[in-house]
């Protein structure tokens, strides 16, 4: 149906060239491109999703979390894939382990806030 030119010059319509050099170009660039796309996009993600399993295993009472919302709060219990997380002064939110996004430092500064000034 589409044939090139040398194809279609030549008797019984057989390849002018090998046909082997063509098969191989034309399974080599989805096959390169393959590959690519594993190492750039795939890889790196599954990286990150397994550093990600590996914080909210690690989750403990007390941890500084920042929820995928942006809400910050301390951990005050932990279960099995639900944590309860304190937001504000007996404020606590049930949340599924796996939409918290960081897990802070115990030794981070405290953002400053007048309430909290002592004279």
């Amino acid at each position: 149906m589409f044939a090139t030119q040398a194809q279609a010059q030549t008797p019984g319509g057989a390849p002018a060239s090998g046909g082997l050099p063509d098969m191989i170009q034309m399974i080599g660039l989805p096959l390169i491109l393959f590959v690519l796309f594993y190492v750039l996009m795939i890889r790196p993600q599954q990286r990150r999703m397994k550093q990600h399993q590996g914080m909210v295993a690690a989750l403990k009472r007390g941890d500084t979390v920042v929820l995928n919302s942006g809400v910050i709060g301390k951990v005050d219990r932990v279960d099995d894939t639900e944590a309860t997380i304190e937001i504000a002064a007996s404020t606590k939110v049930k949340v599924v382990k796996s939409m918290i996004a960081e897990v802070r430092v115990r030794g981070e500064p405290a953002a400053a806030n007048d309430a909290k000034t002592v004279s």
